[in-house]
Protein backbone atom coordinates (compact mmCIF):
# COMPACT_ATOMS: atom_id res chain seq x y z
CA UNK A 1 0.00 0.00 0.00
CA UNK A 2 2.77 2.49 0.90
CA UNK A 3 5.30 3.01 -1.90
CA UNK A 4 7.71 5.49 -0.35
CA UNK A 5 7.18 5.40 3.41
CA UNK A 6 7.92 2.13 5.20
CA UNK A 7 7.45 0.52 8.58
CA UNK A 8 10.08 2.82 10.07
CA UNK A 9 7.85 5.86 9.39
CA UNK A 10 5.35 7.10 11.98
CA UNK A 11 2.63 9.69 11.41
CA UNK A 12 1.76 11.92 14.39
CA UNK A 13 -1.49 13.88 14.43
CA UNK A 14 -2.33 16.34 17.25
CA UNK A 15 -6.09 16.80 17.64
CA UNK A 16 -8.38 19.01 19.66
CA UNK A 17 -12.16 19.04 19.15
CA UNK A 18 -11.93 17.58 15.63
CA UNK A 19 -15.13 15.53 15.80
CA UNK A 20 -16.36 16.56 12.29
CA UNK A 21 -13.14 15.54 10.52
CA UNK A 22 -11.09 13.10 12.61
CA UNK A 23 -12.58 9.86 11.27
CA UNK A 24 -12.48 11.05 7.65
CA UNK A 25 -8.87 12.18 7.91
CA UNK A 26 -7.73 8.95 9.56
CA UNK A 27 -9.53 6.95 6.85
CA UNK A 28 -7.77 9.02 4.19
CA UNK A 29 -4.40 8.45 5.85
CA UNK A 30 -5.02 4.72 6.10
CA UNK A 31 -5.90 4.57 2.41
CA UNK A 32 -2.26 5.30 1.53
CA UNK A 33 -0.25 4.62 4.70
CA UNK A 34 -0.24 1.46 6.82
CA UNK A 35 2.55 2.26 9.27
CA UNK A 36 2.24 3.47 12.88
CA UNK A 37 -0.25 6.33 13.33
CA UNK A 38 -0.22 8.19 16.65
CA UNK A 39 -3.13 10.50 17.44
CA UNK A 40 -2.64 12.85 20.39
CA UNK A 41 -5.92 14.11 21.80
CA UNK A 42 -5.26 17.31 23.70
CA UNK A 43 -8.16 17.24 26.15
CA UNK A 44 -10.98 17.46 23.60
CA UNK A 45 -14.40 18.30 25.01
CA UNK A 46 -16.34 16.76 22.11
CA UNK A 47 -16.38 13.15 20.85
CA UNK A 48 -12.94 13.26 19.22
CA UNK A 49 -11.25 10.98 21.75
CA UNK A 50 -14.02 8.38 21.77
CA UNK A 51 -14.11 8.24 17.97
CA UNK A 52 -10.38 7.59 17.86
CA UNK A 53 -10.45 5.15 20.79
CA UNK A 54 -13.02 3.02 18.96
CA UNK A 55 -10.52 2.32 16.18
CA UNK A 56 -7.97 -0.48 16.13
CA UNK A 57 -5.64 1.04 13.54
CA UNK A 58 -4.26 3.96 15.57
CA UNK A 59 -2.42 4.60 18.83
CA UNK A 60 -4.31 7.13 20.94
CA UNK A 61 -2.55 9.33 23.48
CA UNK A 62 -4.91 11.34 25.66
CA UNK A 63 -4.12 14.48 27.62
CA UNK A 64 -6.46 14.91 30.56
CA UNK A 65 -6.66 18.63 29.86
CA UNK A 66 -5.83 21.02 27.05
CA UNK A 67 -2.06 21.51 27.23
CA UNK A 68 -1.39 23.08 23.84
CA UNK A 69 -0.13 22.33 20.34
CA UNK A 70 3.52 22.09 21.34
CA UNK A 71 2.72 19.77 24.24
CA UNK A 72 0.79 17.49 21.88
CA UNK A 73 3.67 17.25 19.44
CA UNK A 74 6.10 16.61 22.28
CA UNK A 75 3.96 13.68 23.43
CA UNK A 76 3.63 12.35 19.91
CA UNK A 77 7.34 12.65 19.19
CA UNK A 78 8.18 10.80 22.39
CA UNK A 79 5.91 7.92 21.47
CA UNK A 80 7.14 7.78 17.87
CA UNK A 81 10.79 7.74 18.93
CA UNK A 82 9.99 5.06 21.50
CA UNK A 83 8.70 2.88 18.67
CA UNK A 84 12.11 3.05 17.04
CA UNK A 85 10.87 4.85 13.94
CA UNK A 86 13.38 6.56 11.65
CA UNK A 87 11.03 9.16 10.14
CA UNK A 88 8.23 11.11 11.81
CA UNK A 89 5.60 12.94 9.79
CA UNK A 90 3.30 15.45 11.46
CA UNK A 91 -0.01 16.57 10.02
CA UNK A 92 -3.15 18.27 11.25
CA UNK A 93 -6.53 16.61 11.42
CA UNK A 94 -8.83 19.46 10.41
CA UNK A 95 -8.92 18.66 6.70
CA UNK A 96 -6.31 21.26 5.74
CA UNK A 97 -3.53 18.74 5.07
CA UNK A 98 -3.84 16.29 2.19
CA UNK A 99 -2.80 12.77 3.35
CA UNK A 100 -1.67 11.90 -0.18
CA UNK A 101 1.47 13.96 0.49
CA UNK A 102 2.69 11.53 3.15
CA UNK A 103 4.63 9.40 0.70
CA UNK A 104 5.89 12.52 -1.06
CA UNK A 105 7.39 13.71 2.22
CA UNK A 106 9.29 10.44 2.59
CA UNK A 107 10.59 10.69 -0.96
CA UNK A 108 11.59 14.32 -0.53
CA UNK A 109 13.40 13.60 2.73
CA UNK A 110 15.50 11.04 0.87
CA UNK A 111 15.97 13.26 -2.17
CA UNK A 112 16.99 16.53 -0.53
CA UNK A 113 19.11 14.92 2.18
CA UNK A 114 18.02 17.40 4.86
CA UNK A 115 17.10 16.65 8.46
CA UNK A 116 13.62 18.14 8.06
CA UNK A 117 11.24 18.59 5.14
CA UNK A 118 8.80 21.38 5.88
CA UNK A 119 5.59 21.79 3.92
CA UNK A 120 5.05 25.19 2.38
CA UNK A 121 1.73 26.70 1.38
CA UNK A 122 3.48 29.61 -0.35
CA UNK A 123 5.74 28.06 -2.98
CA UNK A 124 4.86 28.80 -6.62
CA UNK A 125 3.49 25.28 -7.11
CA UNK A 126 1.47 25.17 -3.86
CA UNK A 127 -2.21 24.71 -4.60
CA UNK A 128 -4.87 26.82 -2.89
CA UNK A 129 -8.46 26.47 -1.71
CA UNK A 130 -10.15 29.23 0.23
CA UNK A 131 -8.72 32.56 1.28
CA UNK A 132 -5.95 33.07 3.83
CA UNK A 133 -7.08 35.37 6.65
CA UNK A 134 -5.01 38.52 5.95
CA UNK A 135 -3.59 38.83 9.46
CA UNK A 136 -2.27 35.25 9.36
CA UNK A 137 -0.46 35.85 6.08
CA UNK A 138 1.09 39.07 7.43
CA UNK A 139 2.27 37.40 10.66
CA UNK A 140 3.62 34.36 8.80
CA UNK A 141 5.53 36.53 6.32
CA UNK A 142 7.05 38.66 9.07
CA UNK A 143 8.13 35.74 11.25
CA UNK A 144 9.41 33.70 8.31
CA UNK A 145 11.57 36.60 7.15
CA UNK A 146 12.96 36.99 10.66
CA UNK A 147 13.90 33.30 10.82
CA UNK A 148 15.57 33.48 7.42
CA UNK A 149 17.57 36.56 8.43
CA UNK A 150 19.13 34.52 11.23
CA UNK A 151 19.36 31.04 9.73
CA UNK A 152 19.77 31.70 6.01
CA UNK A 153 17.42 28.79 5.31
CA UNK A 154 15.23 30.60 2.78
CA UNK A 155 11.94 29.31 4.14
CA UNK A 156 8.67 30.50 2.65
CA UNK A 157 6.33 29.18 5.37
CA UNK A 158 7.46 29.00 9.00
CA UNK A 159 4.19 27.70 10.41
CA UNK A 160 2.99 24.81 8.27
CA UNK A 161 2.39 21.80 10.53
CA UNK A 162 2.82 19.28 7.71
CA UNK A 163 6.44 18.13 8.09
CA UNK A 164 8.78 15.16 7.94
CA UNK A 165 11.60 14.78 10.47
CA UNK A 166 14.46 12.36 10.68
CA UNK A 167 14.27 10.73 14.10
CA UNK A 168 17.86 11.69 14.83
CA UNK A 169 16.96 15.35 14.26
CA UNK A 170 14.16 15.15 16.83
CA UNK A 171 16.55 13.60 19.34
CA UNK A 172 18.82 16.62 18.98
CA UNK A 173 16.16 19.26 19.66
CA UNK A 174 14.48 19.71 23.04
CA UNK A 175 10.87 20.92 23.04
CA UNK A 176 9.61 22.88 26.02
CA UNK A 177 7.10 25.33 24.57
CA UNK A 178 3.58 23.96 25.03
CA UNK A 179 1.66 26.41 22.87
CA UNK A 180 1.39 27.53 19.26
CA UNK A 181 4.85 29.15 19.34
CA UNK A 182 6.51 25.74 19.59
CA UNK A 183 7.64 25.96 15.91
CA UNK A 184 9.62 29.12 16.74
CA UNK A 185 11.39 27.40 19.61
CA UNK A 186 12.04 24.39 17.40
CA UNK A 187 13.46 26.44 14.51
CA UNK A 188 15.81 28.33 16.81
CA UNK A 189 17.10 25.19 18.50
CA UNK A 190 17.31 23.27 15.21
CA UNK A 191 19.44 26.02 13.69
CA UNK A 192 21.70 26.12 16.73
CA UNK A 193 22.04 22.32 16.50
CA UNK A 194 23.20 22.62 12.89
CA UNK A 195 20.17 20.90 11.38
CA UNK A 196 19.19 21.42 7.75
CA UNK A 197 15.77 22.08 6.22
CA UNK A 198 14.21 21.89 2.79
CA UNK A 199 10.65 22.69 1.74
CA UNK A 200 8.09 21.03 -0.51
CA UNK A 201 4.79 22.44 -1.73
CA UNK A 202 1.50 21.55 -0.05
CA UNK A 203 -1.94 23.00 -0.55
CA UNK A 204 -3.04 26.19 1.16
CA UNK A 205 -6.50 25.20 2.39
CA UNK A 206 -8.63 27.44 4.60
CA UNK A 207 -12.13 26.25 5.41
CA UNK A 208 -12.73 27.66 8.92
CA UNK A 209 -11.92 31.33 9.42
CA UNK A 210 -13.44 31.20 12.88
CA UNK A 211 -10.83 28.82 14.32
CA UNK A 212 -9.37 30.44 17.43
CA UNK A 213 -5.82 30.43 18.76
CA UNK A 214 -7.19 31.02 22.28
CA UNK A 215 -5.55 32.86 25.17
CA UNK A 216 -6.08 36.28 23.48
CA UNK A 217 -3.82 35.18 20.60
CA UNK A 218 -6.48 35.91 17.99
CA UNK A 219 -5.18 39.46 18.18
CA UNK A 220 -2.34 39.48 15.60
CA UNK A 221 -0.17 41.91 17.57
CA UNK A 222 -0.33 39.80 20.72
CA UNK A 223 0.26 36.66 18.69
CA UNK A 224 3.31 38.17 17.01
CA UNK A 225 4.70 39.37 20.33
CA UNK A 226 4.28 35.87 21.76
CA UNK A 227 6.03 34.28 18.79
CA UNK A 228 8.91 36.74 19.00
CA UNK A 229 9.32 36.21 22.73
CA UNK A 230 9.62 32.44 22.32
CA UNK A 231 11.94 32.78 19.31
CA UNK A 232 14.27 35.21 21.04
CA UNK A 233 14.34 33.19 24.26
CA UNK A 234 15.31 30.01 22.42
CA UNK A 235 17.83 31.86 20.29
CA UNK A 236 19.58 33.45 23.29
CA UNK A 237 19.63 30.47 25.63
CA UNK A 238 22.93 28.73 26.37
CA UNK A 239 23.68 25.51 24.56
CA UNK A 240 21.83 22.57 26.08
CA UNK A 241 22.42 18.84 26.05
CA UNK A 242 20.68 17.06 23.13
CA UNK A 243 17.21 15.70 23.78
CA UNK A 244 17.04 11.97 24.47
CA UNK A 245 14.85 9.69 22.38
Amino acid sequence: MSEACNDSTCVVMPVYNEEPTVALVIDAVRAIFDGPLVVVDDGSTDSTASLVAARHDVMLLSHGDNRGYGASLRSGFGTALGLGTETVITMDCDGQHEPRHINEFCRELARCGSDIVSGSRYLPTSGAAGVVPPDRRVVNTHITRLINDVTGWGLTDAFCGFKAYRAEALRRVRIDEAGYAMPLEFWARAWKAGLTVCEMPVERIYMDHDRSFGQDLDDPERRTAYYLQVWQRALNEPAAAPAKG
